[in-house]
This record gives structure tokens, C-alpha cells and sequence, in this order.
């Protein structure tokens, strides 16, 4: 139980009616989890207004709301605080609710379009060995000490956030690695956590269905650093053209990584091949498990964040070669008899997949067969499908277009509209299928001796969402189910 008067602290209130000396029980954003004692907090989502669920949320045994606009009729037995910002609200009294958990445990984030899941989960690998319990929020899967906890989002909603960290706190979490999306940026999610450290990997188009303009997802992730404590660190890309950009206005301590230019965590590639990236960081020569140039990158940024913290250099470099990094990441399997190469990666952004191509074209030995299996996702910016089927046969000696999660869409549309960019020489490429299973068969089949069989796009996830429904699906499952159907 928490004192309403207490949670409420750092919210900015327009109006009051009622009286704050009560005590809360819970604090929802949901109306169907409310019970007797709860604070209802009406947001204003995307597709849902929580101003409309009010009522169900009293009914259900409210004694407190939270909202923007102030209801037509209100009851004279609950209590209700007018905010500017509902959703900025719900961050604030969900990190007063679970006694301020980021005042606890180091707090850094990660943002960016690509590297975000294997940058944090680089971190939390690496702490641990170096002997601290740390808690990890990622797409893939939350960790606490250890323990598993189910990822649904790549950011959680402000009190399940609150609620984790909490957690984290009561089990003796030290450090907290988390991905922070546009998304939970734009909607205030992470409003009222101190970050310790904050790091940026890089920007391409993604998620214009949501922010409209790729300015305004620029924005978003810049919003993050501007947000930071001057006692916080900023560790930027500047070998991203907007690198720079996300620091210029941060009050935290900036530092930067490159593989190409002057920066405070410098690297060079020496050798990259299969069994790993051979590297200097500060012209220290190491060995690591990672493969690829944007791995160079990932490691550089959890290296600085590192130092940035107070490791010490030889720790860390020793911790990190023996690191292996975020499931569905560039994850390898090789057939027994044909050694086939096929690879499982969750590129689903133009230039995340040209990165996996790049690395995957450098990797080549002789006159392998690189074959992609490739689609893209159903309700989710349009612009970059004839994009991606562009960049697939571009890079590939042969691509099939297949679902990814067609979500309420018409897979057989999106392939279309993936086929609509395509050269004269692209169209040679590619053929289509719509079945996800068939077309990694059909590529496994297409397959010589040390060809190399790429499956983009879903990475870690266990399933493939058609209408509304998650069916079980998991690539790496799948392919390796064909290279035993296939004898190969």
C-alpha cells in the first residue's frame, strides 16, 4: 500500500477533487486488471483511449484516477488528479509506486534501429562474469539474476517496467541493461527512470507507420539522451552520420566509438571469419566469438559502456572474447553431410539486411551459393517492402520472398509489393512463396555442398502471427528440420 499524496510526486497536477491522504493498492493502465484499491491511470494510446474505460475502472473498485480530461460526472467517493500528460504520469507514479527502483540499480539503456537486443544482452553477459547480479529487459527476454521472465514488448509498459526493476532491486541487481524503443520514448514509458549510461547504435527507416517521418523518429531517440542527468554517460556511433546529432543537446558525459575515424573507443577489424572477429579496441588485439562488422560495432559500444562504469580494461576485454552473443543474431547451424551453412537473423529493416549480407559476402571462400530467405512484416511501414526485395536479390545469388508475420494482412499483397522494386536483373533472382516452411525447404533444396542459406527477419521469435493468432514458429527449428528431411 502507497500513500496517494507520496506517488504522486514530480507529476504535474492541473486539477484536484478529492482527497490524496488514501492509500493505493495497485496502480493500473489496464481497466480489466483494476480491484479494490487500485489508481487508475487513463492514457490516451494509439489505438485505445483509457478515458472511455473510467467508469469500468470504478466499478471494478477504483478509488483514484488519473487523467487528462476531467469526466462530465464525477463520483464524489473516488479521487481525481488532471495531468497534462497521462502517460508521462503513469511513469512517474510507477517508479514512486515501487520505491524509485533506478535509485537503486545502474540503469543503462540502448537505443537505435539495429544492435539494441545484442548491445544489452552483450552488457548483462558481460557483468555477470565480471561477477555482479544484473537484471536484462530485452526483445528477446527479460532476466533477473539469472531467471527467466517472458519478453512480450521491446520496451514494457511504465508499471510492468517499474514492477521489473523492482524485482531487480529485491533480488540484488546492481546493474539493469534495457532496450529502449522509439516507441516507449515517444509514448513516455521510461518517464521518471534515472539512467546511469545511455548508448546509441544507429538510424535507418523503421517504424514510419508510427512516427509518419523519419525526422520524427530522429526525435524520438534523440529525446532519450536529451533526457539524461549530467551525472549519466551518452556513448554515440559517430560513424553514423547522426551520431553526433543524438548528443548535442545532452547534459550527460559524451563519449564515443568507431571503427573509422578519431573516437574514445576505437577499433579495428582484423580478420572476419566464421569462427569469430579478430579486433583491436585502444590497439588492444582480441579474439571474439561474434561474427561481422556491425558485431565490431555492438562490441565497441558494450566495451565503452563498460569502461564508462569503472571496469577495468583487461576484465572486460577478457570477459567479452569468450561472450557469445543474443539469440536469432546471426546464429549458425551447419549441415552434417553437405555442411551447408544456414543462418537465422532477425534482420527485418533494408539496412539491417544489407549488413547481414555484407558480413555473410566477405565470409565466402569461394563460389558458394548465398540464398535468402526473406519477408516482411503485415501492418508495419510499407515503404521499405520493394526495399527489402531490392537489397535481398542485390546481395544474394538467388531470394525467396516468403511471410514473415503477415499479422491482418494478405501475405500474397505484401510479397507483391516487395516484387514492385525490383530490377530486370533483381526479377532473375527471386521467386515467391507464400508458405514460410516451403520456402526455407525450397532453399535447403536449392542448396549445394558450403552454399549458404540465410533466413531473415523473425530471429528469435517462436512463432508467425496470421489474423490475429500466433502459430508456433521458430526458423532455426525449422531449417534444421530440413537439412535431416533433405539428407543434408
Amino acid at each position: 500500500m502507497k500513500n496517494l499524496s507520496d506517488i504522486l510526486y514530480k507529476v504535474h497536477t492541473i486539477a484536484l477533487a478529492g482527497k490524496t491522504n488514501i492509500d493505493i493498492s495497485d496502480v493500473q493502465i489496464d481497466s480489466r486488471k483494476v480491484q479494490k484499491g487500485s489508481l487508475f491511470i487513463a492514457v490516451k494510446g494509439v489505438a485505445v483511449d483509457g478515458h472511455r474505460y473510467i467508469g469500468k475502472a470504478i466499478e471494478q473498485g477504483a478509488i483514484a484516477i488519473v487523467c487528462q480530461d476531467m469526466p462530465a460526472s464525477p463520483k464524489e467517493s473516488v479521487t481525481y488528479v488532471q495531468t497534462t500528460n497521462s502517460a508521462e504520469a503513469a511513469g512517474l507514479i510507477a517508479h514512486n509506486f515501487y520505491d524509485q527502483p533506478t535509485t537503486r540499480v545502474k540503469l543503462v539503456g540502448v537505443t537505435g534501429t539495429n544492435g539494441k537486443t545484442t548491445i544489452a544482452t552483450l552488457l548483462y553477459k558481460l557483468f555477470t562474469c565480471l561477477g555482479y547480479k544484473c537484471g536484462l529487459l530485452s526483445t528477446v527476454e527479460n532476466q533477473i539474476a539469472g531467471k527467466i521472465v517472458e519478453a512480450t514488448h521491446t520496451t514494457p509498459d511504465a508499471i510492468n517496467l517499474n514492477a521489473l526493476l523492482k524485482q531487480m532491486v529485491d533480488e540484488g541487481c546492481e546493474y539493469a541493461f534495457m532496450e529502449v524503443s522509439s516507441h516507449a520514448i515517444d509514448q513516455r514509458r521510461i518517464a521518471g527512470l534515472e539512467f546511469a549510461g545511455a548508448l546509441f547504435s544507429n538510424i535507418t527507416h523503421d517504424h514510419l507507420d508510427y512516427h509518419k517521418t523519419f525526422d520524427e523518429y530522429i526525435k524520438a531517440k534523440k529525446a532519450f539522451f536529451d533526457g539524461l542527468s549530467s551525472s549519466a554517460f551518452a556513448i554515440t556511433n559517430i560513424d553514423d552520420k547522426r551520431g553526433n546529432v543524438m548528443l548535442q543537446n545532452t547534459a550527460a558525459k559524451r563519449h564515443s566509438y568507431s571503427l573509422r575515424t578519431v573516437a574514445d573507443f576505437k577499433g579495428k577489424i582484423l580478420e572476419n571469419i566464421l569462427t569469430g572477429l579478430v579486433m583491436t579496441i585502444n590497439d588492444q588485439e582480441v579474439h571474439f566469438r561474434l561474427i561481422g562488422e556491425f558485431n565490431a560495432y555492438n562490441l565497441l559500444a558494450v566495451y565503452g559502456a563498460a569502461i564508462c562504469l569503472g571496469e577495468d580494461k583487461a576484465q572486460v576485454l577478457q570477459c567479452l572474447s569468450a561472450t557469445t552473443g543474443a539469440e536469432g543474431r546471426f546464429d549458425y547451424l551447419i549441415s552434417s553431410r553437405e555442411r551447408v551453412i544456414g543462418i537465422v537473423d532477425y534482420a527485418h529493416t533494408p539496412d539491417a539486411l544489407v549488413n547481414v549480407l555484407s558480413t555473410i559476402k566477405k565470409l565466402k571462400q569461394g563460389n558458394e551459393q548465398l540464398i535468402t530467405v526473406v519477408g516482411c512484416g503485415g501492418d508495419r511501414d510499407r515503404t521499405k517492402r520493394p526495399i527489402m526485395g531490392e537489397v535481398a536479390c542485390e546481395y544474394s545469388d538467388k531470394a525467396i520472398f516468403t511471410s514473415d508475420n503477415p499479422r491482418s494482412e494478405d501475405p500474397q499483397q505484401i510479397l507483391n509489393e516487395m516484387e514492385a522494386g525490383l530490377s530486370s536483373a533483381a526479377k532473375r533472382k527471386y521467386i515467391s512463396i507464400v508458405d514460410r516452411k516451403q520456402a526455407i525447404k525450397t532453399a535447403v533444396d536449392m542448396a549445394r555442398a558450403e552454399d549458404i542459406v540465410l533466413i531473415a527477419g523473425k530471429g528469435h521469435e517462436k512463432y508467425q502471427e496470421i489474423n490475429g493468432v500466433k502459430h508456433h514458429f521458430d526458423d532455426k527449428e525449422v531449417l534444421k528440420e530440413m537439412f535431416e528431411l533433405l539428407n543434408k
